[in-house]
């Protein structure tokens, strides 16, 4: 799968903040990483570049999606402009109306949960698409489900109401993959059956903790998972807890931060 490597637009947006959080600065994550961040799907393989905290490209062939861009549009300076970008919800630290507006390609589309896309400028709103929770699309070729995501115990339920923000479950060459967004360990997340590739969130107080995340992975069991958006949490405990689980499932530690 040989790709073409083509610039896309740089841009003055100042350094992320996340929601309630330090400043983020985004990881130099490129092509390099791609040998240990992949996995087969037919015809090839699938390469997970992490880029920072909840931002990352996957790449199979010819297909680039990007899920949650932010901050410097030239952290994406190395990879193919995306054929589709995926947003979770209106945070800081997944939603930049500047960053996807530096980003979007000829080709690109859009997929938002309803309240980003009402936030979007008119040029972004003509290649987007809303999608609520249990709907289903396809877009650049690429089946799409948009998985609940939200706090459920009481004194985080102000961070991500239900029904609001979506996680996102892509089928993209014959791999299920699930970007779980901001979320803890709800129902839906447990009941997912088939997951090839999954990205977890643990960080207090705005998603859930790392024995959530562990619990609900041994649940559903993706055949490998990555701990995203874990800013300050201990994700070798993570792991220990997963393999403790004996579900076989493949745990990569990657560089978000």
């Amino acid at each position: 799968m040989k790709l073409s490597r083509r610039s896309v637009m740089k841009t003055g947006i100042a350094g992320l903040v996340a929601f309630g959080a330090a400043p983020l600065v985004a990881s130099t994550a490129s092509a390099q990483d791609a040998p240990a961040n992949t996995i087969p799907v037919q015809g090839g393989q699938l390469v997970i570049h992490p880029v920072s905290h909840a931002s990352l490209v996957l790449v199979a062939g010819d297909t680039v999606i990007y899920a949650d861009p932010v901050g410097e549009a030239s952290a994406y300076q190395s990879f193919p402009p995306p054929d589709l970008i995926v947003i979770t919800h209106e945070h800081s630290d997944h939603f930049n109306a500047d960053t996807l507006s530096a980003l979007v390609g000829e080709k690109t589309k859009l997929i938002t949960n309803p309240a980003v896309f009402e936030k979007l400028p008119e040029k972004l709103r003509g290649i987007a698409s809303p999608l609520a929770n249990g709907e289903k699309t396809e877009a650049a070729g690429i089946a799409i489900e948009a998985i609940p995501a939200h706090n459920t115990t009481p004194e985080r339920l102000q961070y991500h109401p239900k029904g609001r923000d979506n996680g996102y479950i892509l089928t993209l060459a014959g791999a299920r993959v699930y970007l779980a967004g901001d979320t803890e360990d709800i129902p839906e997340m447990r009941a997912l059956k088939n997951i090839a590739l999954a990205f977890v969130p643990m960080n207090l107080p705005y998603t859930m903790t790392v024995e959530q995340a562990a619990s609900a992975v041994n649940e559903f069991k993706p055949k490998v998972v990555y701990p995203y958006h874990y800013n300050g949490s201990d994700v070798e405990q993570f792991k220990r807890l997963v393999e403790q689980g004996g579900g076989e499932i493949e745990v990569r530690l990657a560089k978000w931060y």
